[in-house]
């Protein structure tokens, strides 16, 4: 009898479980075998903090993320196949978005292993609800570029596409280029391009915002160093 692959979300910071993650999900942890998280201190953090009361040393925890072998993956998706429960959690809230969790996912379906995804708070989805840009159509396009001058074209191809489609583009940067991100968004973009920015969401200072890039330009906003989300909509 095959087991089953969970795909466990996990808290977006240090809030309280009851106000985002399920009572359901709580309930799964203690049927896991195997979890599988991004880091294990963190993963090990996560799990205290939704309730998981078991001792550490009665289930088993292995990392997963863009390091892991195609090996180690093709050893969970056996142990699913065999009858254990695996549990993966993610750095990045919902396993499989935005997250190396996707190709393990992937290889469960061709071994026939049931999957299935628990709900749980998704930055890039809570940021898309309270947009008030397009959700009938939109992408996430992941990580920005670095580099200054790549950055300013890719948010120029962003804003074009967004304009031809009338899609919403959702993007990320890591929270302490966030500042700089706003600053070449505000250099690059059209004064009436509407922009978001969702920051920390779901926790007592959580932020979101939406203007257009004429708008920001006369705000003050103070995002560095916080997990944000930033959405662009071209008039």
């Amino acid at each position: 009898m095959k087991g089953v692959l969970y795909l466990i979300p996990t808290l977006l910071g240090p809030a309280q479980p009851q106000e985002s993650i399920p009572t359901g999900v709580t309930e799964v942890l203690d049927k896991v075998d195997v979890f599988l998280a991004e880091k294990l201190k963190t993963g090990r953090r996560s799990l205290r903090a939704m309730g998981f009361t078991k001792a550490f040393d009665t289930v088993e925890m292995h990392e997963l993320n863009k390091h892991t072998e195609t090996e180690d993956q093709l050893t969970y998706v056996q142990w699913a196949a065999s009858g254990k429960t695996i549990g993966i959690l993610s750095e990045a809230g919902c396993p499989g978005v935005a997250d190396p969790g996707a190709d393990l996912v992937k290889l469960a379906h061709e071994f026939g292993v049931k999957v299935i995804p628990l709900v749980g708070p998704s930055s890039i989805l809570l940021a898309l609800m309270g947009s008030g840009l397009n959700g009938q159509s939109f992408a996430f396009v992941g990580y920005v570029p670095r580099d200054a001058k790549e950055r300013s074209v890719a948010l120029a191809k962003l804003e074009k596409t967004s304009k031809q489609l009338n899609q919403t583009q959702l993007f990320i940067e890591t929270p302490y280029r966030n500042h700089a991100l706003l600053e070449t968004l505000l250099k690059t973009c059209r004064p009436d391009t509407y922009l978001t920015i969702a920051a920390n969401l779901t926790l007592p200072d959580a932020f979101q915002e939406t203007h257009t890039i004429q708008e920001w330009k006369t705000r003050k906003v103070n995002i560095q160093k916080k997990p944000a989300v930033f959405g662009l909509l071209s008039a």
